[in-house]
């Protein structure tokens, strides 16, 4: 059984920092290109960024470029989500996700974060 279970998430004030953990089971974690997703209230969901499985590569959205770096541990099975200079319009409950896709039939609970002061 697939599992993604992602914490890290909270409340920040503006030009702050959280990370991110995206805890995989129960496929070969390994062998998986990996994403975050974002979404907030009443707008869709927005890709932040992926890595390639062996983590060599990532892209990101213009809107996180900079500021939001991913990384994995392939030994931990766990990827990350390091966030810096924190604004409110990243305010958003993040999502990982199996795959770089939204539709992925692997995708985590979510977790809340939100940036105000």
């Amino acid at each position: 059984q697939v599992r993604l279970v992602e914490s890290g998430g909270g409340l920040v004030k503006p030009g702050g920092s959280l990370e991110l953990s995206c805890a995989a089971s129960g496929f070969t974690f390994d062998s998986a290109s990996m994403s975050w997703f974002r979404q907030s209230p009443g707008k869709k969901h927005e890709m932040v960024g992926y890595i390639t499985s062996t983590g060599m590569e990532t892209a990101y959205s213009d809107s996180v470029q900079g500021r939001f770096t991913i990384s994995r541990d392939n030994a931990r099975n766990t990827l990350f989500l390091q966030m810096n200079s924190l604004t409110p319009e990243d305010t958003a409950v993040y999502y990982c996700i199996a795959g770089i896709a939204w539709e992925s039939p692997y995708r985590g609970q979510g977790t809340q974060v939100t940036v105000s002061s």
